[in-house]
């Protein structure tokens, strides 16, 4: 029974990413490229190639390609070990991308169902059609490359936020735009528009406009639950002694510290193991420490002394 549930739920999982890659896809194969425009992250640098070779190299390969050198990279760098569901994600976007991209009636363009007589909403659309796609990607546990793998290596040897590395990446990308014969500053506003969207839509979407939650946990079975947590999703977990005061009796709650993609399958796991516990879930602005962010205050500068000493 056990065994069936869980099949159950990983089945849904990737029903669920799939569609979510179909979502991102759509985004840009049917509402971006199709109208030669371009927005930030790894798939705004592949349009902008797309539209350099004329496009002789389509975006979904390029994508593909990217990423696939970026995993390497990344684990020659730092170890990162990458789930299974983001792998499947990346090469399922990129079969998506070349799906979509062959079904010219669904491409928002004159003459089709989904064609869009204002030019502004077309970002907006995508932008939209992006933060629910890569939203739900990230919800169930998975992540779809790009930048995201370019900011965390950047972010684990130099004083630089992930949003900053989101930020300027982001803004180089659509610049980038003004360096092909055929764009115009029109079209990195467009761009731009993409990108405010997106970012004002995805944390909803994930589950709150917090990267990090703290947990109370209630529960019987709270050794069970914290096993979990300590063997299966590498987070600490801190058990506390509290009194229940209706009854008098001792009682023993988990104090819990978890980022944002990992709140989903967490809340999912003590659902199942007990389903009577009592849960409270409060969003924190910023938590520090190993397995979040890093207190970083810049880097150490030599002062007069040591400078004339050395």
């Amino acid at each position: 029974m056990e065994a069936a549930r869980k099949k159950y739920y990983l089945v849904n999982d990737f029903i669920i990413l799939t569609v979510a890659c179909f979502i991102f896809a759509i985004a840009w194969e049917a509402f971006m490229i199709p109208n030669g425009m371009s927005a930030g992250g790894m798939m705004g640098l592949c349009t902008v190639i797309q539209y350099a070779t004329g496009g002789l190299i389509p975006a979904q390969y390029s994508y593909f390609a990217v990423n696939a050198l970026l995993i390497i990279i990344a684990v020659i760098a730092m170890g990162i070990g990458f789930g299974f569901k983001t792998i499947y994600c990346i090469v399922m976007s990129s079969v998506a991308m070349e799906i979509i991209a062959s079904v010219p009636e669904i491409h928002s363009v004159a003459g089709q169902f989904f064609y869009v007589r204002e030019t502004l909403l077309i970002p907006i659309i995508a932008g939209l059609l992006e933060a629910i796609g890569l939203g739900l990607v990230l919800r169930y546990g998975a992540s779809t490359g790009g930048t995201d793998i370019i900011a965390l290596m950047i972010n684990k040897y130099w004083p630089v936020s992930l949003s900053k590395v989101f930020l300027i990446s982001d803004i180089f990308i659509v610049a980038a735009l003004l360096f092909l014969p055929d764009k115009t500053f029109t079209d990195m506003v467009y761009g731009l528009v993409e990108i405010i969207t997106f970012s004002a839509i995805i944390d909803y979407v994930v589950g709150g406009d917090k990267s990090s939650y703290q947990l109370l946990v209630f529960s019987d079975r709270y050794a069970d639950i914290a096993d979990h947590i300590i063997n299966n999703m590498n987070r600490g977990v801190t058990v506390l002694s509290a009194q229940g005061w209706y009854t008098k009796k001792d009682k023993n709650v988990l104090l819990i510290l978890i980022n944002r993609k990992q709140l989903p399958s967490l809340t999912k796991v003590i659902k199942e193991v007990d389903p009577r516990a009592f849960m409270s879930v409060s969003s924190t602005n910023n938590v520090y420490g190993e397995g979040f962010d890093e207190i970083k205050t810049g880097f150490k500068r030599k002062n007069k002394s040591e400078s004339d000493a050395s």
